[in-house]
């Protein structure tokens, strides 16, 4: 079932630096991703992607959520990916994880983390993120588990 996102459920977030990033990780962390749902753009130095993300703060009020989403880098120089199954579009990866590694300030590495060991790695001029609800919302079959969790569930 369907509701429309209203404004106070919509996440809106930009990133600039390394606390901004685990905010915007930490929103995203399970979100589910369709290998043909991102792109990195070199013309606008841009790598986008669409994202079915869980939404946490909605779990911790006893409601079983997720929400499309859009999430994007910019000034990014270059992308490169391990795991990732380029010539299947339509598998879905699982985000853990979005990090940020300084280099020459303020250039350095973002690097998006999946299950099952892909990733994604972003060179960047600097790191300059924005994170944004698409949609609307939709109850979750389950809430996202992990094997360390000492309670972990079935995948949503």
């Amino acid at each position: 079932m369907t509701a429309p996102a209203s404004t106070a459920e919509s996440l809106r977030l930009v990133a600039f630096d390394t606390d901004d990033l685990s905010v915007v990780s930490a929103h995203l962390q399970d979100a589910l991703v369709r290998v043909g749902d991102m792109a990195w753009l070199p013309e606008q130095d841009r790598f986008a992607l669409v994202v079915s993300r869980f939404d946490w703060i909605a779990a911790a009020e006893e409601r079983c959520e997720r929400a499309t989403a859009g999430l994007y880098f910019d000034r990014v120089r270059r992308a490169q990916q391990t795991g990732v199954p380029q010539t299947t579009p339509n598998v879905i990866l699982e985000l853990l994880a979005i990090s940020f590694e300084p280099t020459e300030a303020p250039a350095g590495r973002v690097t998006l983390t999946f299950c099952g060991g892909a990733a994604i790695r972003l060179d960047v001029e600097c790191l300059e993120a924005c994170v944004r609800d698409l949609g609307p919302r939709w109850t979750a079959k389950c809430r996202p588990g992990h094997a360390l969790d000492a309670e972990a569930a079935p995948r949503s």
